[in-house]
């Protein structure tokens, strides 16, 4: 019987005891407390399309790829993966809740027995929570995470960004941002504050440092708003105002919305933002109704308030909402990757049964294919699930069940 207690005791033990740049070393230092002889642990990179090594002392890896490598598949399938040809390891996804992180390679000569799983989660779920505890006081994991310098604009917005995924039983909000190294004018936020889940996407006019200037003051009036108790309504009034009181010249347009997780309920504000995808039954069925409200900080030109508009949403319903990066997004020949071309890829993904987040992976690496990797604008897209009693946390469940199931 293999036991994860004493890894896990002494990671969460010793990581105190040393910054950022030690846990590598600890990690591998716990191998032979779950039978193994190594354990590296690999971040993806900001594109998420490569997975890079975070190497202690003694270790020599290679960067690799999520498109074409086992340790790509745990990563984008959330499930571990061994191969014949390569008996003496594992590839355990490194997940905090729904958020990937990356993976964790486990060299042990007991890989082929299925025993092994439970430990390595185990281990696993402990290095991505020392991962977002400790990295705030160093940055080796910005560094490793990055293969492009990144300008200040977009240091702007990541610093400000909610983790990519989150989830809970019954949903699953996820989101992707690109050009990950310099954006500026795309933000989104998220919240879950008791049955309602706030969620905001946000796209300010021009780009560079004025632009994730504008996101700063746009996303942080937001919480402000939320965190007063503030309903929709005056969310969006409340936000309008400080746009055109801080940047009377500039507007961001927003997507606002709340859902009762317990009825499926989905209340949104459109201010002058693309309109959103209502999808169920693995098809994207019609495009929520355009603008109830004009954009963020030109609310003064009208006497009307925001309206609310009101879906109830079924189980298992989900709801595109897109920044117009996605949708003008052109090829060498000036097509535009356009609705139609999102919605198709969107379909083709669900029918896939891909992952939330692994949709909006792939989704955000065609938009800047299709462009050839050089894009005008920022692409943006949220993803929200609401699958009551579905587990998007399954990866837990089934840890238990390894765990029960151990002699």
């Amino acid at each position: 019987m293999v036991d994860a207690g004493n890894a896990v005791r002494s990671l969460q033990l010793n990581a105190p005891r040393g910054g950022p740049d030690d846990l590598s070393l600890l990690v591998t230092g716990t191998a032979s407390a779950i039978n193994a002889t190594e354990i590296v642990v690999y971040l993806a990179d900001y594109t998420q399309s490569l997975l890079v090594p975070l190497l202690g002392a003694g270790l020599v890896r290679d960067e690799l790829s999520i498109e074409t490598t086992l340790a790509g598949r745990a990563f984008t399938t959330l499930g571990v993966q061994r191969a014949p040809d390569n008996p003496d390891r594992i590839w355990v996804p490194l997940l905090l809740g729904c958020e990937r992180m990356g993976v964790l390679e486990v060299v042990t000569p007991a890989a082929a027995d299925r025993a092994v799983e439970a430990p390595a989660w185990e281990v696993a779920v402990t290095v991505a929570q020392l991962l977002v505890n400790r990295r705030l006081y160093g940055d080796v994991v910005e560094r490793m995470r990055r293969r492009l310098p990144m300008q200040v604009a977009a240091e702007i917005v990541w610093g400000l960004l909610p983790p990519l995924t989150f989830a809970t039983d019954d949903m699953v909000v996820t989101a992707i941002l690109e050009p990950c190294y310099d954006v500026g004018g795309d933000i989104f936020d998220y919240a879950l504050n008791g049955d309602v889940l706030s969620v905001g996407l946000f796209d300010t006019c021009g780009h560079g440092i004025k632009a994730s200037t504008l996101a700063s003051l746009v996303v942080s009036a937001y919480r402000n708003a939320r965190r007063c108790g503030l309903d929709l309504v005056d969310t969006a009034i409340s936000i309008d105002r400080w746009v055109r009181s801080e940047h009377p010249n500039l507007f961001a347009t927003g997507l606002l919305a709340e859902l009762d997780r317990t009825t499926g309920r989905l209340r949104m504000i459109n201010a002058g933002h693309p309109g959103a995808m209502l999808l169920r039954d693995s098809k994207a069925i019609r495009e929520l109704p355009g603008p109830t409200a004009l954009p963020l900080g030109l609310g003064h030109l009208s006497s009307r308030r925001p309206r609310v508009h009101v879906e109830d949403l079924h189980p298992g319903d989900r709801v595109l909402a897109y920044t117009d990066g996605i949708t003008d997004a052109r090829s060498a020949d000036g097509e535009q990757f356009g609705l139609d071309r999102l919605v198709d890829f969107v379909n083709r993904a669900l029918n896939d049964g891909l992952p939330s987040p692994e949709t909006m992976r792939r989704l955000v690496r065609a938009v800047v294919a299709y462009q050839d990797d050089e894009l005008d604008d920022d692409a943006t897209a949220v993803f929200l699930e609401w699958r009551p009693p579905h587990t998007p946390l399954a990866h837990l469940r089934d840890l238990d069940a390894l765990t029960a199931e151990s002699p």
